[in-house]
């Protein structure tokens, strides 16, 4: 099975030789740069699936990085790592298309969800923020769930604990709960018997 192809965009050597090892086992890295206008002509050249690109760096900053892919190609899922803990940032992020807004200082899990939701079509904000970003979901309007989080959502409606649920699915507990937080605050949710409520009106279980 192919490795998605993964470029990263971020100016400190530092902090991308720790996004490499964080990720090459699961991309296809295929490059890194340090700069906004190598990111636009490298991404075309390229052609990754998703990049995870610096929102503050030399020349073009991340979004407008963004902005120029969005006009002509390629159509790579784009999350964006940032230091700012900023609504307005998240939101201007989105808005220029990026498909995840992830903070530097969380956990890698919060990464690694972000590209995973990106690869499927969702678009992922940091719990932190995501509310006032995206909005509370209204009737017929949630934010889309991501496989991994369907299988999570199915099985702790079903009663398991999170310990259980990480065995189950060979994952860590500290992801299941990280999924759990984040399906909870996007969604409005304040304990288990909303969560399993959630899980059965949006069809991921019938209990």
């Amino acid at each position: 099975m192919r490795r998605p192809r993964l470029l990263i965009a971020e100016d400190h050597r530092i902090v991308a030789e720790g996004l490499k090892r964080m990720l090459e086992d699961a991309f296809d890295l295929v490059g890194v740069v340090e700069d906004g206008r190598s990111l636009v002509a490298e991404a075309r050249r390229l052609q990754p699936d998703v990049i995870v690109a610096d929102i503050s760096m030399p020349h073009l900053n991340g979004i407008e990085a963004l902005l120029r892919l969005r006009q002509n190609g390629p159509g790579a899922k784009v999350v964006i790592l940032s230091m700012h803990h900023s609504v307005a940032y998240a939101r201007r992020a989105i808005e220029a298309g990026a498909a995840g807004y992830v903070l530097k200082h969380a956990a890698p899990e919060e990464l690694q969800l972000a590209i995973d939701a990106a690869l499927r079509g969702g678009v992922f904000v940091t719990p932190a923020l995501a509310k006032d970003v995206l909005g509370a979901p209204g009737p017929g309007r949630t934010a889309p769930l991501t496989l991994r989080q369907r299988e999570i959502l199915q099985l702790l409606a079903e009663g398991l604990t999170a310990k259980q649920v990480a065995e189950r699915l060979a994952i860590s507990p500290r992801t299941v709960e990280f999924h759990k937080y984040q399906l909870m605050r996007t969604h409005d949710l304040h304990n288990v018997a909303e969560l399993v409520h959630f899980a059965i009106r949006h069809g991921v279980t019938s209990i």
